[in-house]
């Protein structure tokens, strides 16, 4: 099929920042796409070719805007379903599959998919509601500390949080949730697979992520992981045979904790380019952005190789700031060598809402990691 300059459609569910970025390489490459997106300032309604308001969660939005493409990809997990295998019954390609996605948008269903693939996770149990593990604690089933999810709509920290005792089950919602062993870790790790359609595959290199403390978010991105090569091999291992599991088509994100005795645990996956992969677009010979066109156009797969060092820092709103966005001092960072800031593009900040990031690229892996912290101390994300 011609994909480029051509009638070939490709369809986006969701328009966030993930689509604002992947539409940099379909404008590249001339694709003419279509995103749905429930806002009408949603980041990527500048970049597409048309731009539809809609509810990505309701059927016959999902399905009226689905039949008109012919690959049809999503930013978000949280989508319809129902829909998407409907799609595919009619003839529109959907990458990552329904399949994939139904298992993966739901926790408890995507670690019992671990558990039957022998992929090495954390310890877990399910429950229907929040409320019934008092009585999993009460007869001696369950002890603390442990990690409470939301099975279903948790995304960059919310639904999950450590319970320490009984006062911290006491405001979280009463839903479908899974507990999980607390589990010491050294490192938390991500590796990005890339699959296409004839089943080639490849893998970006194992990065390393530190988090915020508070807000259970990414703040800084190390690529390559500062790592021994044995457990680097064993992580892209463990996300090959997860990425192998799954059979999915496009990028598949698979994030790992490296514990204490040096096991590595498949934390999560996201079916998307993610966070975790932002680096790439200035320090890969391949972005993430374009390899999942790549991989959901039947493409050869690009090279995932770093061609340098790189860091990548969250723009997140600041606490206390709601309102307009500005950027405080980005002037000061872009005098800063190897640094190159992304504007996501959101009109109003909040109190930790992803706004941007910062990649900043040296040959020393070190030197990026400290101009990274001058990075996140110099620009702050306020209101006016």
């Amino acid at each position: 099929m011609n994909y480029f300059s051509s009638n070939f459609k490709l369809g986006i569910l969701g328009g966030g920042q993930l689509g604002k970025m992947m539409l940099y390489d379909t404008r590249k490459f001339d694709i003419y796409t279509c995103v749905l997106d429930p806002s009408a300032d949603a980041p990527s309604r500048l970049a597409c070719d048309e731009f539809t308001v809609g509810d990505l969660l309701d059927y016959d939005t999902v399905i009226n805007f689905g039949k008109n493409v012919d690959v049809l990809t999503f930013e978000i997990e949280n989508v319809n379903v129902d829909a998407l295998e409907s799609l595919e019954k009619r003839g529109v390609k959907v990458f990552p599959s329904a399949k994939t996605l139904r298992i993966i948008q739901n926790k408890a269903t995507q670690k019992l998919f671990y558990r039957d693939n022998e992929i090495p996770t954390a310890d877990f149990s399910r429950f229907a509601y929040t409320s019934e593990i008092d009585e999993a604690v009460d007869n001696g089933g369950l002890s603390y500390p442990f990690v409470w999810k939301s099975a279903r709509f948790g995304y960059d920290g919310t639904g999950v949080k450590v319970v320490r005792g009984l006062s911290d089950l006491t405001d979280l919602p009463n839903v479908e949730c899974i507990t999980e062993t607390l589990i010491p870790f050294k490192n938390e790790l991500a590796v990005i697979v890339a699959r296409n359609e004839q089943g080639d595959i490849k893998t970006y290199p194992v990065v390393e992520m530190e988090f915020h403390p508070e807000a259970n978010q990414v703040e800084y991105v190390i690529c390559p992981a500062r790592i021994p090569d044995d457990i680097a091999k064993k992580a892209e291992l463990v996300a090959l045979k997860t990425a192998e599991a799954y059979k999915h088509v496009g990028l598949l994100a698979v994030e790992m904790f490296q514990t204490e005795n040096d096991d590595i645990l498949v934390n999560e996956v996201a079916p998307r380019p993610h966070n975790s992969g932002h680096y790439s677009i200035e320090a890969s010979y391949t972005s993430q952005f374009e390899q999942q066109l790549r991989c959901i156009l039947g493409l050869p797969l690009g090279n995932t190789e770093s061609k340098v060092a790189g860091v990548m820092v969250n723009l997140v709103g600041a606490e206390n700031h709601t309102g307009n966005v500005v950027y405080k001092n980005i002037e000061d960072i872009l005098a800063m060598d190897g640094v190159t800031p992304h504007i996501y593009g959101k009109k109003q900040t909040r109190p930790f809402r992803k706004m941007g990031h910062v990649t900043i690229v040296n040959e020393d892996i070190a030197v990026a990691r400290d101009i990274a912290e001058k990075v996140k101390r110099t620009i702050e994300v306020i209101s006016e």
